[in-house]
């Protein structure tokens, strides 16, 4: 089974976590969205990461590879079986993708990605994202953690908690100034979400990449 895509991208991070959790075995080859490479065009044709190998089976797209995934290895409870658990689990999936990963986006294209290249970043967009977008989304975030509550959806992990993680080690890699004091319950999720060794693989990956640029 192979996941292709530059760890650097949350949907690569959430693919990757998500098989770790399942408890399956995979190689991480990477590769930049766009890139030629027959391999992963063949199972990614447009170029968008994470591509998908299975065997002779091939997938784009993070949402969809997830859901193979949890159906040929049912029983992970990672996306819940009760139908309420379940609309949540992927509520907060989509919050992750549509939501919550663009303006962390422009802020990790804007000091980190534009650094890699050699380009001049978007520093106006990245503060706005960082001191308009950001904050209603990770005020609701917050809330969603009340109560003592350790997950986002029932007693242990879900997708939910790993694709809302997912794409926070990219706001930290930008060194985003956020004031966590506002956020406590959100801040002690997420760093107890990416503590786990389903995420170290990738985080390791990205070591070298981001150390070249933020020291």
């Amino acid at each position: 089974m192979i996941i292709y895509g530059s760890s650097l991208s949350p949907f690569v991070r959430k693919t990757g976590a998500f098989a770790a959790e399942m408890g399956l075995d995979y190689e991480h080859k990477p590769v930049m969205p766009g890139a030629d490479d027959p391999e992963f065009r063949a199972c990614s044709p447009f170029g968008k990461i994470p591509g998908f190998r299975d065997g002779d089976y091939c997938l784009g797209d993070s949402s969809a590879i997830i859901h193979y995934l949890d159906t040929k290895h049912p029983g992970s409870g990672l996306i819940p079986a009760d139908p309420e658990s379940r609309g949540r689990a992927l509520w907060f999936e989509e919050v992750a993708d549509t939501v919550l990963v663009p303006p962390m986006g422009a802020i990790f294209w804007a000091r980190v990605v534009s650094k890699l290249m050699g380009t001049e970043g978007d520093e106006a967009a990245a503060v706005t994202a960082e001191t308009e977008t950001l904050p209603p989304v990770l005020a609701y975030l917050e809330s969603q953690l009340a109560d003592g509550r350790e997950w986002l959806v029932g007693a242990s992990i879900t997708l939910a908690d790993i694709a809302i993680a997912s794409p926070f080690k990219n706001l930290e890699y930008s060194r985003a100034n956020i004031d966590w004091a506002n956020y406590p319950r959100l801040k002690a999720f997420v760093d107890r979400v990416l503590a786990r060794d389903s995420f170290a693989p990738l985080l390791e990956a990205d070591a070298a990449m981001v150390g070249a640029v933020t020291g």
